[in-house]
């Protein structure tokens, strides 16, 4: 499944967005979902609503944030440039470089909290968010 999910139906690409490359991973046609993980996921996380939200008609992006997995991160003796600021422009920017008029972000953990400031600084870009947390006794 995980090949078959990987290879066959996502298209996975580097964007170059506020000066890292930025893997990101998308499906479908429709109205963008921008899905931003946790710490310490990937884009891999959303598989299962990537699928969900290709089935209703929407085109799901996912990505790796800045530092995790296939994204670059900030040079490694500067850890000034890895900042929430940084985080925030890198999403910003890639929202620019998707062609979309409006999406909607939605974001877990540490995705949700970036989202939020997402919506915040975009609000020209945003349609709307939603944030996901689940109990620590599950």
């Amino acid at each position: 499944m995980v090949k078959l999910l990987q290879k066959v139906f996502v298209s996975q690409h580097v964007c170059y967005v506020n000066g890292i490359n930025m893997h990101v991973a998308e499906m479908g046609e429709g109205p963008v979902v921008l899905l931003l993980h946790g710490f310490p996921e990937l884009w891999y996380s959303w598989r299962h609503e990537i699928l969900f939200l290709v089935a209703h008609g929407y085109r799901a992006v996912a990505h790796d944030l800045r530092g995790y997995g296939e994204t670059t991160g900030a040079p490694p003796h500067d850890h000034s440039k890895f900042t929430a600021l940084h985080v925030v422009g890198d999403l910003v920017a890639l929202i620019d470089t998707m062609g979309a008029d409006k999406v909607f972000v939605v974001g877990h953990d540490w995705g949700a909290m970036m989202g939020l400031d997402v919506v915040f600084v975009s609000t020209r870009q945003s349609q709307s968010l939603g944030q996901l947390e689940r109990s620590l006794h599950s």
